[in-house]
């Protein structure tokens, strides 16, 4: 019996250790929700948000993924962009492409020997030309204005001059379309590119004559005759081009300031005097239009004495568009022993020899004598 009890915990534990194991837990982790004390919220393992019940929808979420988002131009980006060797070879490209359509469509105005960049043909100015004539009646309208019907005496008289004028425009094709607008405290007129005639009644006391009238109207035939507006058009191309170039090299920060600044700068160096030229160029090939017509050409220099007297207060030459009076009658008196012998010359038939030369001198590129 003792040796039975002395053996027994040996032979317990070589039994205990003969046993097998039982299997390892398995790894899942079993978090269980403990309370604590003085808590009536459970424990969390982490600080993580946690995200919306309905996860379903949660990356469809607009403002989720706006958050999200990341800038589409960094600087990296376009520091990358900027040493690329393709950005390289576009740049050299496009500088040579602009270089080559800059000088094929330079042109030579025949009347004053000015080199221009024009790449606008007829028909799209007057396709652009179009809708500005429906805004124009549109204002006229809405502020209460009215049009001049065909029986007032002011508008058969503006329509006298017009037929005497459009046979020598060189632009009798066009659709003509004559409007006298019942304004008495403007004195303006301008014909938009596909003969559409605008006239305010302001301008026809100062005009005084058919030969006055005249003048005025030749003058605004020959900016169409000279292809002046498609130049102001094409001129517009380069200005924006530079505008949108200085935008981008400040990366966007002086937007503002390059836009009105810039665009006032540009305005003073190159519209305004390029605009005192076409002015120019316009009283000379109207002058020789109104004589070819058979109108008087020494009317004209009594009518720009008249503006000049309506016209106190005007703003310095190198300020406009227009040049002043005072130099505009100076280059009249000088042109007029040409304008006398065209209007001799004349047949009074309504013949379009001084357009005709003009357009011929423009396609060669050469200066009219």
């Amino acid at each position: 019996m003792q040796s039975r009890r002395l053996f027994r915990p040996l032979w317990h534990s070589l039994t205990a250790r003969a046993s097998p194991r039982p299997p390892p837990a398995s790894p899942i982790l079993r978090f269980t929700q403990r309370s604590r004390p003085f808590s009536q919220t459970h424990i969390r393992w982490n600080n993580w948000p946690r995200p919306p019940h309905d996860t379903r929808n949660y990356n469809h979420d607009p403002h989720y993924r706006l958050s999200q988002a990341k800038p589409l131009i960094t600087s990296e980006r376009l520091r990358h962009v900027a040493r690329s060797p393709s950005t390289h070879t576009v740049i050299v490209l496009s500088i040579l492409g602009a270089v080559v359509f800059y000088f094929s469509n330079i042109q030579t105005v025949p009347v004053s020997g000015r080199r221009r960049f024009n790449c606008f043909s007829d028909e799209t100015v007057e396709a652009a030309s179009e809708a500005q004539v429906k805004r124009l009646i549109w204002e006229v309208e809405r502020s209460g204005g009215r049009f001049l019907s065909d029986w007032d005496p002011r508008m058969a008289m503006v329509k006298r001059v017009m037929q005497r004028l459009i046979p020598v425009s060189g632009m009798e094709d066009s659709k003509w379309e004559i409007r006298v607008i019942d304004d008495p405290h403007t004195a303006n007129a301008f014909v938009l590119p596909g003969g559409k005639v605008f006239v305010f009644s302001g301008l026809l006391p100062i005009a005084r004559t058919e030969d006055g009238l005249a003048t005025v109207l030749g003058h605004e035939i020959a900016h169409n005759l000279a292809g002046h507006v498609a130049e102001r058009m094409s001129g517009q191309i380069g200005i924006n081009i530079l505008l949108y170039s200085l935008i981008f090299l400040t990366g966007g920060i002086a937007i503002l300031g390059t836009q009105f600044i810039g665009g006032a700068i540009l305005d003073f160096l190159f519209a305004r005097p390029m605009g005192r030229m076409q002015e120019s160029e316009a009283d000379y090939i109207g002058l020789m239009m109104m004589a070819e017509a058979c109108y008087d050409p020494r009317e004209a220099l009594g009518f720009w004495k008249r503006m000049e007297r309506a016209q106190q207060g005007e703003p310095p030459e190198w300020m406009s568009t227009h040049p002043s009076n005072f130099n505009r009658i100076q280059k009249i008196g000088e042109w007029m022993p040409k304008a006398l012998e065209k209007m001799h010359e004349s047949d009074c038939k309504g013949t379009t020899a001084f357009a005709d030369l003009f357009r011929r001198a423009m396609a060669r590129g050469v200066l009219i004598e």
